[in-house]
């Protein structure tokens, strides 16, 4: 039995001047348990990064950096520099704006990381938005046999991360020494390997930087480090029910993302604090969505 349903690249996609791998959502899959979205950035070296002030609703972003530091602000009053090995949970729940920046200040600034959104149970679609910041210090960090683990959200291998969520998942960063040999934690539905630079063999597969490998259903593999490889693995319970996703909204219905680009068009949405002079507008054409979605 193989042990990959599937495997998918990351597809670079410009974010106006700075370019991003798109892993989540393609064509043929478009979650891992609640994780609707993966974006790769970088790794890059910059003059600047301006993700003007844009809406959420309906999910969470996740993100969390292995080099650089990005500034988030929103709506709600935070603003909180993005340090790497630190987690950023952003739950948008009836509506959020947000801005997240690296400022021009004649250097190059060098960034790398992940970013996820997290599709929220429809009991918690429409609740308040909040931001939350964990500290590096504050994750658990396991290292054994040539494998440093750091469990970023949920819990795996005795260790359980303080991060707050609302449905079951996990989410792990993961540093392999050539050889070393890891076996990819149970207990979900649903489990994927990102891996971030270097390259795995599963079995008889070999899994390469850049590439999103879904774990079939019922395999348990272990994974061996072809060469010093960073990857991380997520995954969790599937939701109650089809998620629909346009431009930055994820909800599990149609109308409210409707509602929402509306709302965002007509400029209702609050503005986020120390930013407010700059918006993203929305795409003129939609919403719209995916066949099937």
């Amino acid at each position: 039995m193989s042990e990959l349903e599937q495997t998918l690249e990351a597809k670079p996609r410009d974010l106006g001047g700075f370019t991003v791998g798109r892993v989540l959502p393609q064509i043929g899959r478009r979650m891992v348990g609640p994780f609707t979205f993966l974006d790769h950035m970088g790794p890059a070296s910059i003059d600047e990064m301006t993700v003007r002030p844009h809406p959420h609703i309906n999910l969470a972003t996740v993100t969390y950096l292995f080099e650089g530091e990005i500034l988030h602000r929103d709506c709600l009053g935070s603003k909180q520099p993005i340090t790497p090995g630190a987690i950023n949970w952003m739950s948008a729940g009836h509506g959020i704006t947000h801005s997240e920046r690296i400022a021009k200040d004649g250097t190059k600034h060098d960034l790398e990381g992940l970013q996820l959104w997290v599709a929220l149970p429809k009991a918690h679609e429409e609740t308040a938005p909040w931001f939350e910041h964990t500290p590096a210090a504050s994750l658990p960090e396991l290292r054994e046999h040539g494998v440093t683990t750091r469990v970023l959200v949920g819990n795996a291998f005795g260790a359980t991360s303080p991060v707050k969520t609302v449905s079951p998942m996990f989410y792990l960063d993961l540093a392999l020494e050539p050889g070393a040999k890891l076996e990819v934690p149970a207990g979900y539905s649903e489990r994927a390997i990102y891996v971030v630079r270097g390259a795995i063999t599963l079995g008889a597969e070999r899994l390469e930087a850049r590439h999103l490998g879904v774990i079939a259903k019922g395999a348990q593999p272990i994974l061996q480090a072809d060469g010093p490889v960073r990857l991380v693995i997520l995954g969790g319970e599937p939701l109650d029910g089809p998620r629909y996703i346009w431009w930055n909204f994820v909800s599990s219905s149609q109308d409210r993302i409707h509602e929402a680009a509306a709302k965002w068009r007509a400029q209702q949405f609050p503005k986020v604090f120390d930013d407010e002079i700059e918006f993203t507008p929305a795409p003129a054409d939609g919403p719209k969505f995916a066949p099937g979605s």
